[in-house]
């Protein structure tokens, strides 16, 4: 198991705001890769000093971390002094060695619900529909949108059954209108295959600020409860029976992927581990191991029951959080089963960001049409 991580002590410190927060929501908080971009994280919310500063102190690993200011929501987000969206805050502690604490500055231009504009317009292919608007979860008492790709001549090929991709926020799958930091562009990139390599995709959106404990299978003191087992037993106990039933697919194992990154990556690599009957596949993009090391040995559990069972693990070096070495340790652990297929591909540019994971999901899926022999 990966050594425990050195910490650093930050002082972020708001230097200039952007409005008189006065009579609104004057509740600062970082959100960033730290702490999964929860927006209302209690234990990243700014405090003011004696003098009005905002100010936050907090303890994170050593490594290079990726952030924003938000005021308890991504329609609070801070932009640039137009209102336009600005690039991840950046913080390389790695390059900060023997100082403590590390202060952090930050000036405020703008935010988003400063400067009411038009919703934005769909980008979402002709082909994307939502299956539910309100899709109940009875393993988490709520309900959920639901997405779901059908391949363009779906209708017109009523003999073809598709292999099925279940992909996590499902906001930021396929629609730049949803997206709270960018699409991946699956739709895009599935139109542009011939007719017999695409997929079904179906796209579970996310909890929001519950999408901690939902993507965490397992209880962590500073996130509270993990719910992941729960929600993991809805993709495979309650969605998959109901896409099985209602589209041609391939039901089998072989052609059924769970897929996600970050908190996602961690709840689909937990899913395909504790159901590998009933999904053969992971695509596991920049995963959040550093949450939940008891992942380890659930691996070590499950190996037994991973016989042809493939893992594509995607990570960015710029990343920061040793994700590299959690990657290639539990890939020693899976390839004691020789029977499993894994693979972990590295981007030397890679950030913790959804442009790099739509860059990679294009040589994910090819491998993954490789083994399914599609």
């Amino acid at each position: 198991m990966p050594t425990r991580q050195a910490r650093q002590t930050v002082i972020f410190e708001v230097q200039r705001l952007a409005d008189d927060l006065s009579g609104i929501n004057d509740s600062l908080f970082l959100a960033g890769d730290f702490n999964g971009w929860h927006t209302a994280d209690p234990a990243f919310r700014f405090k003011k000093d004696k003098r009005g500063q905002y100010i936050l102190k907090v303890k994170l690993v050593v490594g290079q971390h990726a952030y924003k200011v938000v005021r308890g929501s991504w329609q609070t987000v801070e932009t640039d002094r137009a209102g336009g969206p600005v690039a991840n805050r950046i913080l390389d502690l790695e390059k900060q060695p023997g100082r403590s604490p590390i202060k952090a500055d930050i000036k405020i231009e703008g935010w988003a619900d400063s400067f009411p504009r038009e919703p934005a317009k769909s980008t979402a292919a002709h082909n994307v529909k939502v299956l539910d608007s309100a899709f109940v979860i009875p393993q988490l008492n709520c309900s959920r949108r639901i997405w779901v790709f059908l391949p363009e001549n779906y209708d017109q090929q009523p003999l073809t059954r598709y292999p099925v991709i279940y992909m996590q926020d499902g906001q930021n799958v396929f629609d730049e209108a949803t997206a709270f930091s960018g699409e991946w562009g699956v739709d895009e990139y599935l139109n542009s295959l011939p007719d017999e390599k695409q997929s079904i995709v179906v796209a579970i959106d996310n909890g929001g600020n519950e999408r901690m404990q939902e993507y965490n299978p397992y209880t962590n003191k500073q996130f509270g409860k993990g719910e992941g087992k729960a929600y993991a037993s809805f993709v495979a106990e309650t969605l998959k029976p109901y896409v099985d039933t209602h589209y041609r697919t391939r039901p089998e194992a072989l052609y059924t992927t769970v897929c996600g990154s970050s908190m996602g990556g961690l709840i689909s690599y937990y899913t395909a581990i504790t159901y590998p009957d009933r999904f053969g596949w992971a695509g596991v993009f920049s995963p959040s191991f550093w949450i939940a090391p008891d992942i380890y040995p659930a691996t070590h559990k499950a190996l037994s029951r991973l016989d042809h069972c493939g893992f594509y693990f995607y990570g960015g070096e710029k990343e920061g959080d040793s994700l590299e070495q959690r990657l290639e340790q539990v890939k020693r652990i899976l390839q004691n089963n020789p029977l499993t297929v894994t693979k972990i591909a590295m981007d030397p540019e890679g950030l913790h960001e959804e442009r790099y994971w739509r860059k990679a999901f294009g040589p994910f899926y090819q491998w993954l049409l490789e083994r399914q022999h599609v």
